[in-house]
């Protein structure tokens, strides 16, 4: 006999599962939940081994039974909390009447969970109880919820939202009553409008399933308290075309601001045709060949990197070098290793800019004047013209090839082409260029945003029209120039008295949202 845990997955955000339910995940063989309803990043917490099994497919209850008694251990995921409007009564007493071992992981509700992401509170100074009404199956005597002083929580009420405003009213509940209803909660889909009980039913014409309606006077705190959908991109849909090693932190800086990346690989990083130049650099920089070392990428640290473990070698044997960054980026990949930069550009963060701040060789100061250059194939020479310029002996070495990748999936290729992206990020000028290349040029309702000054010029070459800059040539100033475009693009919309929407709505034929 194996064991049941029912467990809680949260209302949507992948981010709300409670720390005991990951652990359940990654102890189970078996998985019982609706795939529909279940974020990716759930299932990223189980085993690669987990058996997966979609309970659309069959009674989940006799599913979960059926794999514990052949001596699985079971999750069974539930939507929201498993104590609240779902069937844990009826799935747990199942199990204890087969005999079979089970704990309950509570998840956060989608009673709780829905109007915190909305920015209502359910109980203030002045309102302390909260009923919670789960409307699926209609039936509901709404004379026990005619008291004024309770806030309302509303379930399953998504297709009769008219019906329930008139039956509260009908029981005494005033029509000017506030009254909120919000759509797909707790996702980058969420949208929330706050009503009275008399407009509700029009007000929300057209939102999606699944919603929760919210009554009471607790609803007036919504226009303080919103802080979901408030976010700078809430809800936009990001290109992010680097490789997917590179684009984890910038994605991660984007769904902070609200936003929705998705991660296009426009170039793919290989190891050199003929290893041989690598290896007579690495064995140049133990043997004190080089004086200075300088990184123009983080693809070029990795390089190094791994070379170094191939030979047993690590951060040490850079005593005794010089090495210089180019850019943040590449210097924060280089005291990730255990190497601290002794240069870096105090203006550019390009070759240009470390050339700028390159000290001149000096024969009596400098005992070797050879500086070594791991880089990509397709690199330029302005740097190893500016340090010959100023006395030093350069050896560039390629490092790794930067080769076009393959086209993204068919509806990604749409998406770019039709205006299905509210924004993308260009960090190069070979990402421009690959990117349409391998998937066409963006809608010009995309918002393009561009690393910097030589990256926007390629963008314009290719007739794009820049909106957004970086301040300074980095990922991470990138993100937060596309927040503040965001933001103030927002802030005008609402001035304007204009309704709130993304980039990727305002092209022709796009779905217009409220």
């Amino acid at each position: 006999m194996g064991s049941v845990a029912l467990v809680g997955m949260g209302p949507g955000d992948p981010g709300l599962l409670t720390l005991r339910a990951a652990d359940a995940l990654g102890r189970a063989d078996v998985v019982v939940v609706n795939r529909e309803s279940c974020p990716a990043e759930i299932l990223s917490h189980c085993r690669p081994d987990a058996e997966i099994v979609d309970s659309a497919g069959g009674d989940p209850g006799r599913l979960t039974a059926r794999a514990a008694k052949s001596g699985k251990n079971v999750v069974r995921l539930f939507q929201g909390d498993p104590g609240l409007v779902c069937n844990l009564a009826g799935e747990g007493s199942a199990l204890d009447k087969a005999g079979i071992p089970f704990e309950i992981v509570p998840g956060v509700s989608a009673v709780t969970g829905v109007p915190g992401y909305a920015g209502i509170p359910l109980t203030d100074s002045k309102h302390r109880e909260v009923r919670i009404i789960d409307a699926a199956d209609g039936g509901v005597d709404w004379e026990r919820f005619s008291s004024p002083d309770a806030t309302l929580v509303i379930t399953g009420a998504e297709n009769a939202v008219a019906e329930v405003a008139k039956s509260l009213i009908a029981v005494g509940r005033p029509d000017s009553t506030p009254a909120a209803m919000t759509t797909l909660g707790t996702t980058t889909e969420q949208e929330t409008v706050v009503s009275t009980l008399s407009r509700l039913a029009a007000d929300s014409k057209g939102m999606e399933a699944p919603a929760l309606i919210v009554v009471g006077d607790v609803v007036t705190w919504q226009d303080r308290l919103s802080w979901f959908e408030t976010k700078p991109l809430f809800g936009w849909r990001v290109l992010v075309p680097r490789t997917k090693e590179q684009a984890a932190s910038l994605s991660d800086q984007l769904r902070s601001y609200g936003a929705v990346p998705d991660e296009v690989p426009t170039i793919s990083v290989e190891p050199p045709r003929t290893p041989q130049q690598m290896e007579r650099a690495v064995k140049g920089l133990v043997t004190g060949r080089f004086e200075w070392v300088v990184f123009t990428s983080t693809n070029a640290v990795r390089a190094i990197r791994e070379k170094f473990s191939d030979y047993g070698l690590d951060a040490r044997a850079f005593a005794g070098l010089k090495v210089a960054a180019v850019g943040e980026q590449t210097a924060k990949a280089l005291v990730e290793f255990g190497v601290q930069p002794d240069l870096m550009p105090t203006g550019q963060q390009s070759g240009e800019g470390l050339v700028e701040v390159w000290p001149p060789y000096d024969e009596d100061l400098d005992p070797i004047n050879r500086v070594l250059l791991p880089r990509a194939d397709i690199a330029t020479d302005t740097l190893i013209a500016g340090l010959t310029k100023l006395g030093w002996e350069c050896e560039d070495v390629t490092a790794y090839r930067t080769v076009r990748a393959a086209p993204p999936p068919a509806p990604i290729r749409e998406a770019i082409k039709g205006g299905g992206f509210d924004a993308v990020l260009f960090t190069s000028s070979s990402t421009v260029k690959n990117l349409i290349g391998i998937a066409g040029k963006p809608h010009n309702v995309t918002v393009i945003a561009c690393i910097g000054p030589q990256t926007a010029r390629t963008a314009e070459e290719y007739g794009l029209r820049v909106d957004v800059l970086a301040e300074k040539p980095s990922v991470s100033e990138l993100a937060e120039a596309l927040a503040e475009y965001g933001a103030k693009r927002r802030a005008a919309q609402i001035e304007a008295g204009d309704p709130l929407r993304k980039p990727s709505q305002m092209r022709r034929g796009a779905r217009r949202r409220k």
